[in-house]
């Protein structure tokens, strides 16, 4: 759970030699923290992994493009079939890569912070703006409820409680079978409600715990040419089945947001069909990773602005519902489709660019330095720091007067 600090042993770093006497007093050796800091300039700092900012990315355009495939789907058996298939894993891979990503957060004050700032605050901001635009462009009269979350941001109420919880996963000694256990039970619980969308927490919980469960070498797994090719039978096998299951199945099962009973199933189908479920999403998300590219492409960059793209693509896919853009008939034939795929796929690549991240970072990762209150470990750490400015400085300002002195003489010398 936290990160082990390295211990001393054969392999430590050897202390440096002492200085030279000045006259005749001995120089005592530099603290240890000076040391790190005069060697950090020597050791690489952390590079994001463009594999992982690849799958971001790839995973937010399936996002949005199932956004848009939705009022297009009803009437088309192909579609339909396509997008069960990408629903199937898109979110499963969108969710577990954010799990491996939390894998290190506890409750110290900064990542407390981040969680407040990056995912709390977004919710209640976009929460409300959401509803204060349907109430705008729909003439509905619904009110601000941060209980009930509309549309996308049950997404920003599930991070929240993972990521909270993750100390406990990371406690326990089987979380993924606890994780599974408790999303089996959701299941078959209508009384759980609508409150914070609850019930598709639970029942898209397995996900994350899973990805607090993988390492690096795991994912190097499914990056292999090998699984790569073994990746086409399987999609084409999942379109055959997604083909055949369209008429017979119902495709609320996928969104994870309500009871076996609520979907006219008998309560034993929703253990059943989350382990199905599961089974099938872990399959078609690591034929996803396997087309993943690991070099670095035009896209890479974007993957750190993919939640961007999933908060404000939903503007544009309710603005078109809303002013029935999607009703035009030629839309449904498939050049429509292929016109409002690329549409989608363009403007959530647009929304995650650096200039629309400037724009709306007051929104999305907001700092509020002002909200929080110092303690006293990092107020001694900042007057460290600004001591440590001025010695920096008054040293540098020395050296400039010597080297100007040594000018002087040199050139009273010639």
């Amino acid at each position: 759970m936290f990160d082990a600090a390295p211990s001393p042993g054969p392999n430590r770093s050897p202390l440096p030699l002492a200085q030279p006497p000045v006259n005749g007093v001995p120089t005592p050796r530099p603290p240890v923290e000076a040391r790190e800091r005069r060697a950090a300039p020597d050791r690489p700092g952390p590079r994001r992994d463009a594999f992982f900012d690849n799958a971001k990315y790839l995973a937010i355009v399936l996002v949005a493009v199932g956004h848009a495939w939705e009022p297009l789907k009803d009437g088309s058996r192909l579609l339909e079939s396509v997008y069960t298939v990408v629903y199937t894993f898109h979110m499963p891979a969108f969710i577990i890569v954010s799990g491996f990503f939390s894998r290190h957060f506890d409750m110290r004050p900064h990542r407390l912070k981040r969680l407040i700032t990056g995912v709390a605050v977004p919710y209640v901001l976009f929460e409300t703006a959401y509803t204060l635009f349907r109430n705008l462009v729909n003439g509905s009269h619904a009110d601000i409820s941060l209980l009930d979350p509309w549309y996308l941001t049950w997404f920003l109420v599930a991070l929240f409680v993972w990521r909270l919880t993750t100390p406990l996963w990371q406690l326990v000694r089987h979380p993924l079978p606890l994780a599974i256990g408790i999303a089996m039970l959701a299941s078959v619980s209508p009384d759980i409600g609508d409150d914070l969308d609850l019930r598709r927490v639970l029942q898209f919980l397995p996900y994350f715990v899973l990805g607090l469960c993988l390492r690096p070498e795991h994912f190097a797994l499914v990056r292999r040419r090998r699984a790569r090719i073994a990746s086409v039978p399987v999609f084409a096998a999942a379109l055959a089945i997604g083909w055949w299951a369209v008429p017979r199945m119902n495709t609320g099962w996928f969104a994870h947001s309500e009871s076996a009973q609520e979907l006219g199933a008998p309560w034993w189908c929703g253990p059943v069909m989350t382990l199905a479920l599961m089974g099938c999403s872990l399959l078609l998300t690591a034929c996803f990773f396997a087309w993943v590219p690991s070099r670095t492409t035009w896209f890479t960059p974007l993957g750190a602005g993919t939640l961007y793209g999933y908060l404000l693509h939903g503007f544009l896919m309710k603005s078109g519902d809303y002013r029935g853009w999607f009703e035009h008939p030629w839309l449904h034939r498939p050049p429509g489709v292929v016109l409002v795929t690329v549409l989608a796929a363009t403007a959530v690549t647009v929304l995650c660019t650096g200039p629309v991240r400037r724009v709306f970072r007051f929104a999305v990762e907001p700092r509020m330095e002002w909200a929080f209150r110092q303690d006293a470990a990092e107020q001694a750490r900042s007057r460290n720091r600004r001591g440590q400015r001025q010695r920096r400085g008054q040293r540098q300002q020395q050296q400039q007067q010597q080297r100007q002195r040594q000018r002087q003489r040199e050139s009273v010398g010639v």
